[in-house]
């Protein structure tokens, strides 16, 4: 039994961590942190979790010693927090943007300030195993998360990256529960109820991601939708010789075999065909799927944002590090109809 504690875990992405953490047989959750909660029980915040547990959230300065440190903090939070807050255990993810970049350059490009810990940035292996990362995770001490649509759209990409011109499109959306607990006014409901509102139309922060991940240039806009849960994204491509669909299909099963959390959806019959965040909501998977005509390909991902595309995959990740099954307390598949 190992000791995890949350640093920020009265918000969305936090209280997936719990949700998970409180089920998982080898864990035993000692403290969730909330500066603006402090001293309320967790289940305030979090109802679903009425039963489960009697913690209360503590602030930071009580954070104690614990095995393994989860960072659920807003971006450009973290790299201010993790020098003061390292020590305290051994292990650290983080599952905000902080230490998903390697070019300190690109983050101050993309998030608008200076990296105030670039020396800590090669300490992080990426948290995406089904990208070659499993082996470094299984030795690593400190893992970056990374974002949901940046997920989706690597994990849709990554088997065909070879195969297709670099420039690439990618058109993602997104529930409002990606725009976090403390969202503003423009995210309430009577203003997102029934909208389609493209919010980043053009240089979106995770084309970096994408970048990195793929070797590919990635342009993105995002959209909301009025989902509140789940990411879906359409990729364009255009393939450097003609591709069928037979092609496209032995390339994605050659690429991710027998991974536990990727499934590839492409079929011809049936109500979701291809990958539909709606079956996916409160589970791990990532479903991948593709459509080709002669050398245009069109690439898909669907997962659910707080789970693959955050609490789900540190889970996910700090399993493989500590040398447990990687799918111990992720086995939940998804509800519907919903």
């Amino acid at each position: 039994m190992i000791r995890a504690a949350i640093v920020g875990g009265s918000g969305y992405i936090g209280g997936e961590l719990l949700r998970l953490l409180l089920c998982h047989p080898n864990i035993e959750v000692t403290q969730a942190s909330s500066d603006r909660l402090r001293g309320q029980r967790v289940d305030t915040a979090h109802p679903n979790l009425r039963g489960r547990t009697d913690l209360a959230f503590c602030g930071r300065d009580e954070l104690a010693d614990s095995d393994v440190l989860l960072f659920a903090t807003p971006h450009r939070a973290t790299m201010d927090l993790l020098p003061k807050l390292a020590d305290s255990a051994r292990h650290v993810i983080d599952l905000s943007a902080d230490f998903r970049l390697r070019d300190p350059w690109l983050y101050q490009q993309h998030y608008g300030v200076m990296h105030s810990a670039p020396e800590l940035i090669d300490d992080f292996v990426p948290g995406l195993p089904e990208l070659g990362h499993r082996e470094a995770l299984r030795t690593a001490d400190r893992i970056s998360v990374p974002g949901c649509m940046a997920t989706a759209a690597i994990l849709a990409l990554a088997p065909i990256a070879d195969l297709v011109e670099p420039e690439v499109t990618v058109d993602a959306r997104t529930g409002s529960s990606g725009s976090g607990a403390s969202a503003s006014t423009a995210d309430s409901h009577p203003q997102r109820s029934g909208a389609m509102r493209v919010f980043a139309p053009t240089g979106h922060r995770h084309e970096a991601e994408i970048g990195q991940a793929t070797g590919l240039s990635a342009r993105m806009t995002a959209t909301g939708v009025e989902a509140v849960r789940g990411v879906q994204v359409v990729c364009q491509a255009q393939a450097r010789n003609p591709l069928t669909e037979l092609d496209l299909r032995r390339a994605y099963r050659a690429f991710y075999g027998t991974e536990p959390f990727v499934r590839v959806v492409a079929h011809r019959r049936g109500a979701f065909r291809y990958p539909d965040p709606k079956v996916l909501l409160g589970s791990n998977y990532c479903d991948v799927g593709f459509a080709v005509d002669g050398r245009r390909v069109t690439a898909m991902g669907a997962l659910d944002n707080l789970v693959k595309g955050g609490a789900g995959a540190a889970v996910q990740c700090l399993n493989i590090r500590m040398g447990w099954p990687e799918t111990l307390g992720l086995d939940f598949p998804g509800l519907h109809p919903i």
